[in-house]
């Protein structure tokens, strides 16, 4: 396969979309490589993790430079999912081979969609309840770690990635915004961004050794995605982040069901509903969840 100008252009419109929100990567790029352009499952994962291996740095080199990285937080981190990323990709292979480990690979793929879809809503009502924002500890002193509970949240991160490519970018940071909820955002995402980086190295390196990695696809995904990331990161104090998040979780909805092979009309129905009634559901969740004192103070809007 040569270069395909087309996926350099998603690979560029994925990119954006990371440099604009921090998120969406893996979540993106696989279901578009398996539904658009009918790459096998396992290739799609095995071709985006390396493509991911190379955009991920980007953001935490300027997480670094500006200091919001939870050094120590990573460090735990990394200890579990390491591990557990490669040993995911080995997984794969002892679960079968053919056709029987592509079907494997895709419905394993449409559940971390949906969980990903499920973790951007949680991360955003986290967020309405006041986990993360300015003001909350800023110093890795003042955030002690909390070793085995980090490292398990490692190890099922790492799985989740090695097995889907999903997860380092959602599931990984909605587990941390629960578990330390006075890290402020800034350093939320650079700790999850830097952490990601040996988690997806280790799971690129399975897929390379064990997958269906593929040069070309690869290749083509980085002449846009690495533009793309930079661009995006340069517009993302302009961008309307949080619509942008909001039809991320859209996407994965439909990408994950559909992956899971829900029948076109019942999922044609599911998304218009979803599209007629989530502002208003949202909005009443919201009103659910606001401390009744907090009810008369105008509450800043999640970026979400």
């Amino acid at each position: 396969m040569q270069f395909d100008i087309q996926l350099a252009v998603a690979g560029l419109v994925v990119g954006f979309v990371v440099g604009i929100t921090g998120m969406g990567g893996g979540a993106l790029m696989t279901p578009i490589l398996v539904l658009l352009f009918k790459v096998q499952p396992l290739a799609a994962v095995s071709s985006d993790l390396v493509a991911s291996f190379f955009m991920k740095p980007l953001g935490a080199a300027v997480h670094l430079r500006r200091g919001t990285v939870h050094r120590q937080l990573v460090l735990w981190l990394v200890v579990g999912s390491v591990p557990s990323a490669f040993a995911g990709v080995v997984l794969l292979r002892l679960l079968g081979r053919g056709h029987e480990i592509q079907q494997v690979v895709q419905n394993a793929l449409g559940v971390a969609l949906l969980l990903a879809a499920g973790a951007i809503v949680v991360r955003a009502l986290l967020q309405h309840r006041g986990y993360g924002q300015a003001g909350d500890a800023s110093d890795d002193a003042e955030v002690p770690v909390r070793r085995i509970p980090t490292i398990l949240v490692g190890v099922v991160g790492g799985l989740i990635v090695g097995m889907t490519s999903v997860g380092s970018g959602s599931l990984v940071i909605v587990s941390l915004m629960l578990m330390y909820p006075r890290l402020t955002s800034a350093r939320l995402v650079g700790t999850d961004l830097t952490q990601a980086i040996p988690l997806v190295g280790s799971a690129a390196l399975g897929h390379i050794l064990y997958g269906d990695f593929h040069f070309s696809i690869t290749a083509s995904l980085l002449v846009g995605a690495i533009p793309g990331v930079y661009l995006g990161a340069r517009a993302s104090a302009q961008a309307p982040s949080r619509l942008v998040k909001r039809a991320i979780a859209f996407v994965l909805v439909a990408s994950g069901l559909k992956l899971v092979n829900m029948g076109t009309v019942p999922l044609g129905i599911l998304l218009a509903t979803l599209a007629i009634l989530g502002e208003p559901g949202w909005m009443l969740v919201k009103r659910l969840i606001t401390p009744p004192a907090s009810r008369a103070l105008p509450v800043p809007e999640p970026e979400a």
